[in-house]
């Protein structure tokens, strides 16, 4: 993005969901251990605190956490933990010391079936029946899995508040009449220091967005989120701004635009308020509260787990001490590519390339597992969303953007496409390809990759579609400019050349810089350059930086009465600036003749093509960055101002939208689903990260073998042909969903695939991988199934709404316990006949043992070491028994 530099508590949720019907878990104690005097019975209706006893089911329990209505030991994950059976003890069947006859010892001597350990040889366990009528597992136990986001990755350790902000098909519940978002930027530094316009809180359209990011915090030395709180030049915290309409909320302790977000927020509840961390300016730095920046490293810094949690810690208390809805991160950028993001950065960035993408991956993992634990406890769920990359190249770096599960929604940066970086003039955010981007067909792109040019919108959408569902990806338009002047060629400028006359002048991060024979571009300035930033020096750095308002005062022969505060010229004006829209690519620009220059932004044309696009696509919605650069025209002076001309527009086409697409796979998914996992690895850095060929591993976590024979199909992104080569001898079939290039889009969103698994199966509790090979980059595979014999099944890969976790049946019956349990059951009635596993006992090769209901073998001569699935250790596992 082109961005520059940049208490009250949340009321607590009184009410919780109570269970219809609540049976305990049964608690597992050891007989020695004496019963205490049982704590005040739990009741229903009070309300506990973390560290707070109850007794219930002749049981003590102790709260993790705040919680109400939630019955002890009712679940896995919940607030309450057991602390011990109380009171004298009951021989009445519910007795957990193993004196009771009735079914539910634990300790195997129960001759009726319903002992877990294996050792019941009737067949009728329940955790491995035989009879293929196991009833399997919910996939989640919260009673608020019906609101869930198909694809959201399920937290099993809390029950999350999902019905806060998602309905019963998962979708977001939007407000001011809205079926798609309408996100908005709104950046810290447009304060009106130096008689420059402001954009305020009371500026935003409040009745027209469904969600507003603020740009931007930082990551402190600490690891910590921060917005320089502590000083009274905070723009967050610190200031106050002229006008009545500005006035603080002084119900709060803060000033500066939190307070204004707080206060006007009040009057629109719907509208949901994140900040955003980082951006181009301090991803890997920060600017203090005097106004320098320090190169810290921000986000590159970030390296164990312990500056993980306290990122995520952070997060928890940003949401809650300012009242925002959520944490966007906007770290540019964690891909392998070197010179990759702010040329600031490159020293630090460059060096730790090899780690940024898996370091990213386990700060999101983490902090969506805080912001998780906080939504259970305040009862209000809290969002995580990112701005992450257009850019084919940027992406490639990125692996397959293992990160998908943990977000809720994704903000696709889709401008900046082209710039002065380089010489190759283009628009600001094509939506299309039109197969003349004179960069890629430079770099030779189009004849390497079937034609499909990926520098643009669209392309990237379908990125993400191969990882989530339509309505999780938004689409990014750019309220700013980017230009050249003195372009040769091209029609209107449209696809010319720009160099800069000397490239010893190239602004750092640009043109030789960047390596090869790469020339930066001839950036547009003076009066087509008032939104600039500025090198180490303070000089401007030309890039035909405008707000939209700006560019139609100009279209109207305009200098505008701000020219002068922006260090701009006053006019006249030299050419005339003709306005032009391509039909193919929906890029608009404006030409001057005279001057040559080339300057490329979003108004109403592009703007209505992309969001007929979000609507025909069923995406999620428009992602703006900056509001500040949407105009109106003030018919008193006939200037065009800050405005929300453009935001109307969206808001008029997606307040008659049909609702977005919720599901991420086209087809039905399958009621049942097994517990596999899929991951990627042995990736190859940067660019030499082509063919893109990662190993690729499934993780059988449930208690019965996936047999040879069976198949294992996938969909993917149609931003790589459906060419996929795999090298195991598995064997790949493909169909595709798209062929040819991408002129005018993308024709389908997503290929499939199918693999069959190979001679031996993938063993329960163990994993079978191969080795995939594609070009362009696609992210995740999904709506991965499993087919064994008739039946198809989903996997808990994907994360699917509402499906139950079961056994695969092999045969006509299952051949293990229930995922997650100790396995148990036979197969055909027979049960683990081999002696159990003894830690003591010496095995000679070909020995036989029963351990974890599975039957081993001894490769070779061992004692002590327990049997595992290896395809080196002592024991090789022959399958559940």
């Amino acid at each position: 993005m082109q961005r520059s530099r940049r208490s009250v508590r949340r009321w607590l949720a009184a009410a919780a969901a109570t269970a219809a019907v609540a049976v305990p878990l049964t608690v597992q104690v050891p007989a020695a251990l004496a019963a205490e005097a049982c704590a005040p019975a739990w009741v229903a209706s009070s309300a506990y605190t973390g560290g707070a006893t109850a007794s219930y089911a002749g049981s003590n329990y102790k709260a993790s956490w705040w919680t109400q209505g939630e019955v002890p030991g009712t679940q896995q994950w919940g607030a309450w933990k057991v602390v011990g059976p109380c009171g004298t003890g009951d021989p009445t069947g519910t007795d957990p010391t193993g004196t009771d006859p009735t079914g539910t010892d634990p300790t195997g001597t129960d001759p009726t079936g319903t002992d877990p350990t294996g050792t019941d040889p009737t067949g009728s366990d329940p955790t491995g029946d035989p009879t293929g009528g196991d009833p399997g597992t919910p996939i989640s136990t919260n009673p608020q899995e019906k609101c869930r986001p198909d694809g959201l990755a399920v937290n099993k350790t809390v029950d999350v508040p999902y019905c806060d902000v998602y309905d019963e098909a998962g979708r977001e519940k939007l407000p001011n009449g809205l079926d798609r978002r309408v996100i908005g930027y709104f950046t810290s530094w447009r304060t009106g220091n130096g008689g420059t316009p402001a954009y305020l809180a009371s500026d935003i359209p409040w009745t027209k967005l469904s969600h507003i990011n603020y740009a931007f915090a930082h990551v402190g030395p600490d690891s910590k989120i921060s917005v320089n709180a502590e000083s009274a030049t905070s723009e967050a915290t610190g200031l106050t701004f002229v006008g009545a309409e500005n006035a603080l909320d002084p119900t709060v302790p803060y000033k500066g635009h939190f307070n204004q977000l707080t206060k006007f927020k009040k009057q629109h509840p719907g509208v949901r308020t994140l900040v955003s961390v980082g951006g181009w300016a301090e991803t890997g730095g920060y600017f203090g509260a005097d106004g320098n920046r320090v190169a810290s490293g921000g986000f590159y810094a970030l390296d164990t787990q312990a500056e993980y949690d306290a990122f995520a810690a952070s997060a928890v208390a940003m949401v809650r001490t300012y009242g925002f809805d959520g944490i966007d991160i906007d770290y540019e950028y964690p891909t392998s590519n070197v010179k990759a993001g702010n040329p600031d950065d490159f020293a630090i960035a460059d060096a730790k390339r090899g780690q940024l993408w898996k370091n990213y991956e386990q700060l999101m993992k983490t902090t969506r597992e805080a912001l998780d634990k906080a939504a259970a406890q305040d009862g209000e769920y809290y969002m995580l969303t990112i701005a992450a990359p257009a850019s084919g190249w940027l992406l490639r770096g990125m692996e397959v953007f293992q990160i998908m599960p943990y977000l809720d929604y994704v903000n696709v940066m889709s401008y900046d496409l082209h710039g002065t970086w380089n010489d190759f003039v283009g628009g600001n955010g094509a939506l299309f390809d039109d197969g003349k981007d004179g960069e890629l067909a430079a770099a030779g792109v189009y004849g390497a990759y079937d034609g499909i040019g990926y520098l643009n919108a669209d392309w990237a959408a379908h990125y993400f579609r191969g990882a989530v569902q339509a309505g999780r990806i938004n689409i990014g338009v750019p309220f700013y400019t980017r230009g050249w002047t003195n372009v040769q060629g091209g029609t209107n400028g449209l696809w010319g050349k720009a160099a800069l006359p000397d490239q010893t002048k190239c602004p750092p991060g640009t043109g030789p810089s960047l390596g090869g024979t790469s020339k930066c571009g001839n950036g547009a300035g003076g009066i087509d350059n008032v939104w600039y930033d500025v090198d180490k020096a303070g000089a401007k750095i030309p890039a035909g930086g405008n707000p939209i308002w700006h560019m139609l005062n100009l279209q109207n022969g305009k200098v505008g009465s701000y020219a002068a505060a922006y260090g701009a010229p006053t006019g006249p004006l030299t050419g005339t600036y003709q306005h032009h829209f391509d039909p193919v690519t929906k890029t608009e620009w404006w030409w001057n003749a005279q001057t040559k220059s080339f300057i490329s932004g979003d108004s109403d044309q592009a703007i209505q093509a992309k969001a007929d696009y979000v609507v025909a696509g069923g995406y999620g919605g428009l992602m703006i960055w900056e509001l500040a650069g949407d105009y109106d025209l003030d018919a008193a002076s006939g200037e065009y101002g800050m405005g929300d001309s453009l935001v109307t527009r969206m808001h008029s086409t997606f307040s008659a939208a049909a609702p977005y697409g919720a599901a991420k796979s086209k087809t039905a998914t399958p009621a049942e689903a097994i517990d596999l996992g899929v991951s990627f690895s042995e990736f190859a850095l940067g660019d030499n990260n082509y063919p893109i060929n990662p190993r690729v591993t499934f993780a059988n976590r449930s208690s019965a073998a996936i047999p040879a024979g069976a198949t294992i199909s996938f969909d993917f992104a149609t931003t790589t042909s459906a060419t996929v080569g795999e090298q195991n001898g598995w064997g790949i079939t493909t169909v595709a969903g798209h062929t040819g290039n991408n002129v005018g889009g993308l024709k389908g969103d997503l290929h499939s695939a199918t693999l069959k698994v190979p001679s031996g199966g993938i063993p329960a509790g163990g994993s079978a991988s191969t080795k995939l090979s594609w070009r362009l980059p696609m992210a995740q595979i999904s709506n991965v199934r499993v087919t064994i014999g008739s039946t198809t099944y989903a996997t808990t890969y994907d994360h699917p709404r509402g499906v139950k976790v079961v056994n695969p049946v092999v045969s006509g019956g299952t051949t293990g316990g229930t995922p997650g349990g100790t396995p148990g059951g036979s197969t055909g009635g027979a049960g683990c006949t081999a002696a159990a596993w003894l830690a003591g006992t010496a095995y000679n090769g070909g020995a036989q043992v029963t351990h974890a209901g599975h039957r081993w073998s001894a490769r070779y001569w061992t004692q002590g070491n327990a049997p595992v699935v290896s395809d080196w250790g002592p024991w090789k596992d022959e399958g559940a028994c």
